[in-house]
């Protein structure tokens, strides 16, 4: 299969651009053009922001233009990388979002199949209307309700009979605590597009199934799970490609005095060191670095997809 694909992209890089195609499908680009229009202002514009990580820029030399401000080359990225916080913001930046990756995966991947499984279409619309519900909720709210339930003297201590300290612990059982509320606010978000996927397996091979006797379990495994593979794979692609992009919101909300050394996260870094203490150049260069090791792990990600024959973004 994998020698299959490189052969058609291969012919597919070959050809021309056929100006009848373009022409036929002129009202499909025009359509376009103000999307690409956001993208330059929204996206690669602000590009131009990212001067200031070699630049020394303070509220008083905020105001004064690019070419005007002390150029302090990489002198913010050494005085980022040896910050006290940095080791520990990483460790957990790449911990919170490598396991928020496998458990959200897997829980979207599980609710998606039970729904798929389920024969009553009403009770399956319920549960599922009620399932992604949460995900237009404020994290606000749900820091609320969270804390609420697991801090100290919370709802699952009163249930246990004694402090759990989920939330009071400094060490990474906070990060449990953390992943499993997102898993929650977001498994029927997630769970649609692997539901989508579903939906375009070939019912004849459930068919053929049945006449060779496999049972539920058989046909989960041998025909749901490879049917939706592909689409298992782009979104780990792109989800590897984000770990560093950890929400600073759940995070300071989720968070408290006690917990902050192992919840925070580079986001929430940059934003402290940045806007916090008005070093605008230090903020900008964590964000640089979130960005750069962003892009390098996706590519990683990408080309291994492609190395053991699985589909790849590009």
């Amino acid at each position: 299969m994998g020698s299959m694909a490189k052969e058609k992209m291969k012919k597919k890089k070959g050809e021309k651009i056929n100006p009848a195609i373009l022409w036929k499908q002129r009202w499909l680009l025009v359509m376009s053009v103000p999307f690409v229009i956001w993208l330059i202002i929204f996206k690669y514009i602000p590009l131009w922001g990212w001067t200031m990580a070699f630049q020394e820029v303070k509220p008083a030399t905020f105001a004064l233009p690019i070419w005007e401000r002390t150029w302090v080359g990489f002198q913010n990225f050494t005085d980022a990388f040896k910050d006290r916080l940095f080791t520990q913001t990483l460790i957990n930046t790449l911990g919170v979002s490598f396991l928020d990756i496998a458990v959200g995966t897997i829980a979207a991947i599980a609710f998606a199949v039970l729904l798929n499984e389920m024969f009553f279409m009403k009770f399956k619309k319920v549960t599922q209307t009620i399932s992604y519900l949460p995900h237009f909720v404020s994290w606000v709210i749900i820091a609320s309700i969270a804390k609420n339930i697991f801090n100290d003297g919370g709802v699952v201590d009163s249930i246990f009979g004694k402090n759990l300290h989920l939330m009071s612990s400094n060490s990474p059982l906070i990060w449990v605590t953390i992943i499993l509320i997102n898993c929650w606010k977001e498994v029927g978000w997630n769970a649609i597009i692997y539901l989508s996927a579903m939906a375009g397996i070939d019912p004849g091979l459930y068919e053929a199934a049945d006449m060779d006797g496999a049972s539920r379990l058989q046909k989960i495994w041998h025909i749901t799970l490879p049917g939706i593979r592909p689409t298992i794979i782009v979104l780990l692609i792109m989800s590897i490609g984000g770990a560093l992009n950890v929400g600073m919101e759940r995070q300071m909300l989720l968070s408290n005095p006690l917990v902050e050394d192992h919840t925070m996260v580079l986001s929430w870094f940059s934003y402290k060191r940045g806007i916090g203490n008005s070093n605008y150049g230090l903020g900008t260069a964590i964000g640089v670095f979130q960005s750069a090791v962003s892009v390098t792990l996706l590519l990683i990600a990408n080309k291994i997809a492609g190395l053991v024959g699985e589909d790849k973004l590009m």
